[in-house]
């Protein structure tokens, strides 16, 4: 190992120094200062001669008398099965007065990528036990399904809902048992936020099946670009070495994205729209794509992104480029916060590319996808309504107008607005919905196979609404 004391410019959170020998990217740096303390970095880019480091703990205190050191090797995660129940650091060491890491193997934290022909194609349905995820945009195990939401949203509240209370009901049912895991990586959160999430893992026992990385927002950005690869990585060791179905809820990448375009900038690169890395879709795709299950392996890893979207724009480059990358999204809705609906999931713009093949007989019911486009359709012509309403008043309306505004209303406070605690099996979900439906008059059910209606439909419902009004 070779020590340099050639240091040339400090520039935010990187660190310049000239080198007389060929140094690898990505390569692990280790930086001690004049008085004797030890920095992490990582090396940005390498050109004959010089090379730029990032600096994991901040460059506060590094001066041109710092001696840097080449490891000759890539950051890599210390993997054991053991590290359930931990809490680390957003670089992976551990920040929960536990023991240190005594690890099985240590993995490079970029990952392989995943061989096309070798992905097994996701289909089996995860139940989250919330209704407007469940019945209307189903998460399929090996799916990666973001969640929209805007600042001062409850995002997080529905994160902790999904992990405390997400399963596979199949195997379940078959006995099979595997494992179930999750990995929550929080980049550039409040030290309130990080105590809520760390309090709800504890009362709920949810702690010692889940990894936590944890990056404030005092930690240095550049700390922020390797949490959800560490992150990923132990899902990936959890998930198809030992057999766990892990699932991985990093929060909020809009923090990540806002890293990247903090490094961008010290490193004077020409930016791309609103200021960010014009490779950043290229990055945020090396991190979506590491979700999936490969044949022959047990295991599967699912990832639910969580992005804040600035000034609520869905065509911000943020959420433009994950919608792009990922398999749909889950829409916070800021009109449903304010009404006290929990969770405000809007069910409109929401979507599940790989609901479709999720569910059915033998996944979920048989009636599960004819329940969800009536209740789509019907919702959304309730929605429509309500605008026409705000011009003519609802006398002006039809009797089967008025159903529709009421069905708008009873889909929202009934199959919605479940709350944070409650945790609703598929068949609870779908009962809900036939209750709705059957306040509708039989033949506007279009979209339901008229067996399932002979089966499910409660023909004394329309009446029973009639004497109550």
């Amino acid at each position: 190992m070779k020590e340099y004391k050639t240091i040339t410019e400090i520039s935010g959170p990187l660190v310049f120094a000239e080198v007389d020998k060929p140094i690898g990217y990505d390569e692990m740096v280790e930086i001690e200062t004049a008085d004797g303390e030890i920095r992490r970095g990582q090396v940005l880019e390498s050109e004959d001669g010089l090379v730029a480091i990032q600096v994991f703990e901040g460059t506060s205190g590094i001066d041109k008398n710092a001696f840097v050191r080449f490891q000759g090797e890539t950051l890599k995660m210390k993997l054991t099965e053991d590290l359930l129940g931990r809490v680390l650091s957003g670089s992976g060491e551990p920040i929960d007065d536990g023991p240190a890491i005594e690890p099985e193997k240590r993995e490079d934290i970029v990952g392989a990528a995943i061989n096309p022909y070798a992905r097994e194609y996701p289909e089996e349905f995860i139940q989250t036990g919330v209704s407007a995820i469940d019945g209307m945009n189903t998460l399929v195990r090996g799916q990666k399904l973001p969640i929209f939401s805007g600042s001062g949203l409850p995002h997080n509240e529905l994160a902790l809902q999904i992990a405390r209370q997400a399963s596979v009901p199949e195997e379940e049912e078959e006995g099979d048992g595997s494992e179930f895991a999750v990995i929550f990586g929080a980049m550039g959160i409040t030290a309130e936020e990080a105590n809520e999430f760390m309090d709800d893992f504890e009362r709920t026992g949810a702690l010692e099946r889940s990894v936590v990385f944890m990056n404030l927002a005092d930690d240095p950005a550049v700390e922020r670009t390797v949490t959800p690869r560490m992150a990923l990585t132990t899902a990936e060791y959890l998930a198809f070495e030992k057999d766990y179905h892990v699932l991985v809820i990093l929060t909020d990448m809009t923090n990540y994205c806002e890293a990247l375009r903090e490094i961008g900038a010290a490193r004077e690169e020409v930016p791309g729209r609103r200021g960010y890395p014009g490779y950043m879709y290229t990055d945020l795709a090396q991190l979506y794509e590491r979700a999936g299950r490969i044949q022959g392996r047990d295991g599967s890893v699912t990832q639910i992104p969580i992005l804040t979207m600035p000034g609520d724009d869905d065509t911000h480059p943020i959420p433009d480029l994950t919608g792009y990358i990922t398999e749909g999204q889950i829409y916070v809705d800021r009109d449903l916060n304010s009404q006290g609906v929990q969770p405000p999931v809007n069910v409109l713009p929401s979507l599940s590319r790989l609901m479709d093949d999720g569910i059915g007989e033998g996944l979920t019911r048989e009636d599960h996808a004819d329940v969800s486009d009536q209740m789509y359709a019907a919702y959304a012509e309730g929605e429509d309504l309500r605008d026409l309403v705000n011009i003519v008043g609802r006398e002006a309306l039809s009797d089967r107008d008025n159903k529709y505004l009421d069905f708008a209303d009873e889909f929202e406070s009934e199959f919605v607005d479940q709350g944070f605690d409650t945790n609703r099996d598929i068949d609870e979900t779908l009962d809900i919905g036939w209750d709705l439906l059957s306040n509708l008059p039989r033949e506007e059910l279009n979209r339901i196979d008229e067996e399932f209606i002979a089966d499910y439909y409660r023909e004394d419902a329309v009446e029973e609404e009639a004497t109550a009004d």
